[in-house]
């Protein structure tokens, strides 16, 4: 399996771009800020054609290229039904100095949703490019936060997990529609109730682990414990 991880924009949101194999169909994870020209540039490199752009939640360093990249190529985006709002705007998702700071950075608007949107489900499979996802809503960072876990070749779980869980950290709350109860309920389920060996790929900085995710994030280990 091939897995292109694309730090992007102001705030390195990670993209990714997972397909079953280099010379087929892909997804793309999560398209932000500045996100259409590096997404090209791995479509060219290993010859990739985009059937869908999942997106984990609605935050704008997540979703700001989802449109331009999913109309210009014909596909669906796919975001929790909670989080779709965010699309058309940005600002209600963060509080209100950032929403002030969104309107300079982001300019006026308005703003769009993509062409074609497909609401996802808890416990929805879904079969792309010949890769099946599986959806697990996981809010707490927002109402329609979701994590979309995979296999690898080798059969090791592979899950991206948006801004549920960071190495060493776990996504903030503080923000409208954050919940910490939710939250928690959250990472006990998807995340301290997967397997070790599961490979973590945050929305923020470096991929991690279940296992040592369980062992050293002190977030974690208070939920455990």
């Amino acid at each position: 399996m091939l897995i292109a991880a694309l730090p992007t924009g102001p705030l390195a949101a990670n993209c990714y771009v997972p397909a079953a194999a280099p010379n087929g169909e892909c997804v793309v994870v999560d398209p932000g800020q500045d996100a259409a020209e590096p997404i090209a540039k791995v479509l060219a490199e290993h010859g990739l054609t985009p059937v869908a752009v999942l997106l984990t939640h609605g935050h704008f360093d997540h979703v700001w290229s989802a449109a331009e990249i999913a109309d210009a190529h014909g596909i669906p985006v796919y975001v929790h039904a909670a989080d779709r709002a965010l699309f058309t705007d940005p600002g209600r998702g963060v509080d209100g100095a950032f929403a002030a700071q969104l309107a300079v950075l982001l300019g006026p608007g308005p703003y769009r949703e993509p062409a074609r949107v497909v609401e996802v489900s808890d416990g929805e499979v879904l079969s792309l490019g010949g890769v099946d996802y599986t959806v697990a809503h996981t809010p707490g960072h927002t109402p329609g936060s979701v994590v979309y876990t995979t296999r690898s070749d080798d059969g090791v779980p592979v899950m991206f997990a948006g801004d549920l869980v960071f190495a060493g950290s776990i996504g903030r709350t503080d923000f409208p529609g954050g919940d910490p109860a939710a939250m928690t309920r959250s990472l006990a389920a998807a995340v301290l109730g997967a397997d070790d060996d599961t490979r973590v790929l945050p929305g923020h900085g470096p991929a991690t682990t279940v296992g040592r995710e369980r062992a050293t994030n002190p977030y974690l280990r208070d939920i455990a414990g």
